[in-house]
């Protein structure tokens, strides 16, 4: 007796399949996420194909052909900017400039002639043109879409140079069942316009909405169908942007790009390390300066460290700008190693202009901050701070010192105080090398 070909049903979220419904996915959880697939037609009577492999370094391979968005700090995120059959992911909340920031490199690229086609299943032909003229774009090679039917869309964009999906929670396909916006609608217009980009050779960037936690709304599967996911964030009460890339097929993860928003839209911010650095002559405790590298740039960052007695037998650890855990590991090796204690205190620490850290050679000037505080000594405000702590106490060498060292003296810091393990010579700059971390302490009496 022949066999029945069995249906399977995969969770839209996490991808989990069972060869019997269930309503809640026992992979992720999720309930009502389980959707029936056709399953595998079965071969029989004949032979398997075989297929042969090739060498890796028998295959050839083209350069990659960049296209520049025009707007510099776009470019620097990307990697030098878009790749020809690329799909990009780009998230943010809402009102954060998603479209602003599309809309203007759309502008660019049209100017040196690319056909660009813009697409949006959330406003109105009327309300993006009215923005884009808010914004001074007026390009005649900027086509604006707006319409329901995806496919036929994505049809149209067939001899354009760009394409932008705005945005992927707000269309549906009719082959697909849900409504927009559900995991299994979502997956499936990613999947028809990821497939469109690619045969078409067309740089796509599909706009994606944020959930609460911070995450791209969806199936996680969203981000895996793309080459780059962007995501572009910022406060709400700062004017500042920051775009950084959480996943890059064609460049670096690490590089971060800095807009400030201003009635003309978007404009790259020329010297971001003023922006994250007080250069007030005011000399007060608990404040110490690092050089942070974010990707190929050096940010100068300021580090605010407060400490107050408590008289509760718990007392307190806020960390902004830095993990909390990080700061429990800071302190506990100022007590073990240098005698400084914090066990009676409420301890504070932020990282000045929203600027978060995750570079491990802010540890030493988190711990001068720190140690400042704790002691009521000010930090020489002509001093800066790089290196890595470990749990013995030992300060490891920065990548990259010399740059960071650099861009301290080209902002008038005449004072570095970094690894004995890696101590790099900088004009017009005094480099001082320590070991430990009760060596850095002596530069804080």
């Amino acid at each position: 007796m022949a066999k029945k070909n069995l249906s399977r049903f995969r969770c839209s979220g996490c991808g989990y399949v069972s060869l019997t419904m269930v309503g809640r996915c026992p992979g992720c959880g999720d309930w009502g996420t389980m959707t029936e697939e056709a399953p595998l037609k079965e071969v029989r009577g004949g032979v398997a194909a075989v297929l042969r492999a090739s060498a890796i370094s028998s295959i050839d391979v083209m350069p990659e052909e960049r296209i520049s968005s025009g707007i510099e700090e776009l470019d620097r995120v990307l990697g030098g900017g878009w790749i020809r059959s690329g799909v990009v992911l780009l998230g943010g909340e809402p009102g954060v400039g998603k479209s602003t920031l599309l809309l203007q490199a759309c502008a660019c690229m049209a100017r040196v002639g690319r056909r660009v086609l813009y697409i949006s299943g959330e406003e109105s032909a009327g309300q993006l043109a009215l923005r884009a003229r808010r914004l001074g774009i007026a390009e005649r090679n900027v086509d604006l879409l707006c319409d329901a039917d995806l496919s036929a869309m994505l049809e149209t964009a067939r001899g354009y140079d760009f394409l932008v999906i705005d945005s992927v929670q707000a269309f549906r396909l009719d082959d697909e069942g849900g409504w927009a916006g559900s995991p299994g609608q979502v997956r499936a217009v990613a999947s028809r316009s990821s497939e469109a980009a690619k045969r078409a050779g067309i740089p796509t960037v599909m706009v994606g909405h944020i959930t609460k936690q911070g995450q791209i709304a969806g199936p996680k599967i969203l981000e895996h169908m793309v080459d780059v996911v962007l995501l572009f964030s910022g406060e709400r009460t700062s004017r500042h942007r920051l775009l950084r890339a959480e996943k890059n097929r064609y460049g670096s993860t690490e590089e971060l790009g800095i807009f400030e928003m201003t009635e003309q839209g978007l404009s790259p911010v020329v010297d971001p390390s003023l922006l994250y650095w007080n250069a007030s002559d005011q000399v007060a405790s608990g404040v110490a300066i690092g050089v942070s590298m974010e990707g190929s740039r050096p940010l100068l960052a300021e580090i605010q460290a407060l400490s107050c007695a408590t008289p509760f037998p718990y007392p307190k650890r806020t960390a902004r700008g830095i993990e909390l855990n990080r700061l429990q590991l800071l302190l506990a090796v100022l007590e073990r190693r240098c005698g400084i204690f914090s066990r009676s205190c409420d301890v504070y620490v932020n990282v000045a202009g929203g600027l978060t850290l995750q570079d491990p050679a802010s540890d030493l000037s988190i711990c001068a901050a720190l140690a400042s505080s704790l002691k009521d000594s000010p930090a020489p405000a002509d001093t800066c701070f790089i290196g890595e702590i470990g749990l013995a106490g030992e300060v490891r060498p920065a990548a990259q010192a010399s740059m960071r060292i650099r861009e301290a003296a080209r902002l008038g810091f005449s004072r570095a105080v970094v690894s004995e393990y890696n101590r790099p010579s900088c004009p017009g700059c005094e480099v001082i090398g320590v070991s430990s971390i009760s060596q850095m302490l002596e530069i804080i009496k």
